[in-house]
């Protein structure tokens, strides 16, 4: 996400920071490209404006032109406005209400609503301890209950069934009581969507909003459309007292527009961003932590915070105990720590979060490629536990055997070897102390799609 927009914005402070001084001469050129650069990721016209006035007045005056860096001022004053821009601080979900508390999700059909409540669940679940049941009210989606009812289950939250012949407002507060029976925290109630907005889908939700008064109403809509989706969201605030977005298939947005517009246009938060396909892919939206990252400076903070809920630390400790006591670091180990990767959103999630990684150019970026990972895994998961753990005995039948397996070459398997024999040297190292001569031995021994 905001790719394009990280690249043409590094573009600009990258020539203000060789400047000696900064006039109002070369800050309006400089904001012309700002401006340009905004537009070209599809940001709605008014926001773009506001913007770039907000940040000429800080720029032509005496924070930025008196300042002994001025380009640096000027880069404080363009990351202080896109928080500004993005609503500030990260709004959390407000769940101080006696349970079970209603979540209400509304949105286009297409937008990602249903896969979204469920990851909402898993994530309440994890995060917060909550112990959450989802109801669908969509009678009119071919399947969209049985969905929801799958989903339910991979995220182990609770299902209210429905079915189609009822009426969406009996069906939340049948849920509801349910929900206080089994004395259940919150309730996430999946509405129908339509292809576009009309009356008689705005009628039904209010109807279901007046009925199951929730804590939240949060607008789920794809990011992709870029400002349509602000527009969108806007239509919707003026039917629904919403208290929130959640922009959702944020992976696939190189633009990043919606983003940039829905708080502007809106006057709601941006509260989550949907960022995969899996049911963990859900994380809260920082704006101050997401304007570091469209500037190049990274959200290490953000990092820090996936590591420390989807590592798996007893495992963790317990290798590198197995690495101090000079066990051995097998391809069983390795694969491991592959499923942790993946498991934070894959080395694609991971390179976007670190600094400078939008000054990377385009051919180092497409070698970090997450699908690298999972040909590795398929290799490792068609050996046999022998094979995994003593890699010597893989020879030339072998490999034909486990690369027909896992569908790839026997090429791709004698180069995961090379690579794990190189590893398996550096974890030797650590286990004698030696890590410096670790890193140093890192360099260039990354494999494919993993270097950058």
């Amino acid at each position: 996400m905001f790719e394009n927009l990280s690249q043409r914005l590094g573009g600009v402070i990258r020539n203000l920071r060789g400047q000696g001084r900064l006039t109002e001469e070369n800050i309006r050129d400089a904001l012309r490209e700002v401006r340009m650069a905004l537009l070209e990721a599809d940001v709605a016209l008014p926001v773009v404006r506001s913007f770039v006035e907000r940040v000429r007045e800080r720029a032509v005056g005496q924070e930025v032109l008196k300042s002994l860096s001025p380009g640096q001022a000027l880069v404080k004053v363009v990351h202080d406005e896109l928080i500004v821009t993005m609503g500030r601080a990260n709004d959390a979900l407000d769940l101080a209400a006696q349970p079970p508390a209603v979540i209400l999700m509304a949105g286009l059909q297409g937008s990602g609503k249903t896969t979204t409540s469920a990851k909402l669940a898993r994530w309440l679940a994890e995060r917060h301890k909550k112990k959450v049941m989802l109801v669908s009210c969509d009678i009119y989606r071919p399947a969209a209950i049985e969905q929801l009812q799958t989903l339910a289950g991979e995220v182990g939250a609770e299902f209210f069934p429905s079915t189609p012949d009822q009426q969406p407002v009996a069906i939340a507060t049948g849920a509801l009581e349910a929900a206080r029976r089994q004395f259940l925290d919150i309730v996430i109630v999946d509405t129908a969507g339509r292809l576009h907005i009309d009356d008689a889908m705005m009628a039904e939700i209010r109807a279901l909003n007046d009925a199951v008064t929730p804590v939240e109403t949060l607008f789920v809509v794809d990011s992709m459309t870029g400002q349509d989706a602000a527009n969108t969201a806007r239509v919707f605030n003026e039917a629904l007292p919403l208290t929130g977005v959640i922009l959702t298939k944020t992976d696939g947005d190189a633009r990043g527009g919606a983003a940039l517009s829905v708080r502007e246009l809106t006057g709601k938060p941006i509260k989550f961003l949907g960022t995969g396909e899996k049911s963990a892919a859900l994380e809260p939206f920082h704006p101050d932590r997401m304007a570091s990252r469209i500037l190049g400076m990274g959200d290490v903070l953000s990092l820090v915070e996936e590591v420390q809920h989807t590592v798996d630390h007893q495992q963790a400790a317990k290798l590198a105990q197995k690495i101090k006591k000079g066990k051995g670091f097998t391809l069983e180990d390795f694969r491991d720590q592959l499923g942790q990767m993946e498991k934070m959103g894959g080395l694609e999630g991971l390179v976007d979060k670190l600094p400078g990684a939008a000054a990377l150019p385009s051919a180092v970026r497409n070698q970090v490629d997450n699908r690298e990972m999972k040909r590795m895994v398929a290799i490792i998961n068609s050996m046999t536990p022998q094979e995994r753990r003593h890699t010597q005995v893989i020879k030339g039948s072998r490999k034909r055997r486990i690369a027909a397996g896992s569908g790839m070459q026997v090429q791709d398997v004698n180069r995961l070897l090379k690579q794990f024999t190189q590893m398996q040297k550096m974890m030797k190292k650590v286990a004698k102390g030696g890590i410096g001569k670790m890193m140093r031995g890192m360099q260039g021994r990354m494999p494919p799609g993993m270097r950058f």
